[in-house]
C-alpha cells in the first residue's frame, strides 16, 4: 500500500515542494565539492621556481664579512630560505597554492636583500641593509610572524637578537669587501 504524501502548504515554496528545494541544494553542493577538488587537482600542474643552489658564492656575506658562527647559525635557520639563493623546502612546497606563496615571499625577499649576493652591494646599500637588520629584528617584524608559525626554530630569542644587533652594527662600522 502505497502512501500518498502532499506537503503541508507551509512546505510549498514558489511552486516547488520543500522536498526538490532539498534535491537541488544538495545537487548544488555536490557539484561545488566537485569544481573546488577538480581545481585544487589542476593547480598542482602549475610550476614554480625553486630557489636552489649547492653552492656558496664568493659575494656571499659569509665570504665578504665575518660572520662569526653563532650568527651564521642564526643566519641560515631563521634568514636564508627567503634571503639568499638557497632555500630549504618543507614538504609542502610542492603543493600549490603553498609552492606559490612560498615563491612569493622568496622572490620579495630576495628583492629586499639577498645574503647571497651581500658583496655585490655598494658600501652605501650594506650599510642600509644592516641598519635594516637590526631595526627589523628588533621590532620583530624579521623573520616574518607568517614563517615562524610554521618554522618555529626561526624564531629569535633576546639572546640571538642582541647577538644579531651587536654584529651587524660592528659590521657597519668597518669595511666589508665588494668582491665580484
Amino acid at each position: 500500500m502505497a502512501i500518498d504524501w502532499d506537503p503541508p502548504i507551509c512546505l510549498i515554496l514558489h511552486g516547488h515542494s520543500f522536498m526538490y528545494r532539498i534535491f537541488r541544494l544538495k545537487r548544488l553542493i555536490v557539484v561545488f565539492f566537485v569544481l573546488i577538488t577538480s581545481s585544487f587537482v589542476g593547480i598542482q600542474f602549475i610550476p614554480t621556481t625553486r630557489n636552489e643552489s649547492s653552492e656558496v658564492s664568493k659575494t656571499d656575506i659569509s665570504q665578504v664579512a665575518e660572520v662569526p658562527s653563532d650568527i651564521r647559525s642564526i643566519l641560515n635557520n631563521s634568514c636564508y630560505d627567503c634571503h639568499s639563493n638557497n632555500t630549504r623546502y618543507p614538504w609542502y612546497s610542492r603543493i600549490q597554492p603553498a609552492a606559490y606563496f612560498m615563491e612569493r615571499h622568496i622572490v620579495d625577499g630576495k628583492k629586499e636583500l639577498n645574503f647571497s649576493e651581500f658583496g655585490t652591494y655598494s658600501r652605501r646599500r650594506q650599510k642600509s641593509k644592516l641598519r635594516s637588520i637590526i631595526s627589523q629584528v628588533n621590532t620583530e617584524e624579521m623573520p616574518l610572524p607568517s614563517y615562524t608559525w610554521i618554522h618555529w626554530s626561526a624564531k629569535l630569542s633576546e639572546r640571538e637578537k642582541k647577538l644579531v644587533e651587536e654584529w651587524a652594527t660592528r659590521l657597519r662600522n668597518e669595511p666589508v669587501d665588494s668582491r665580484e
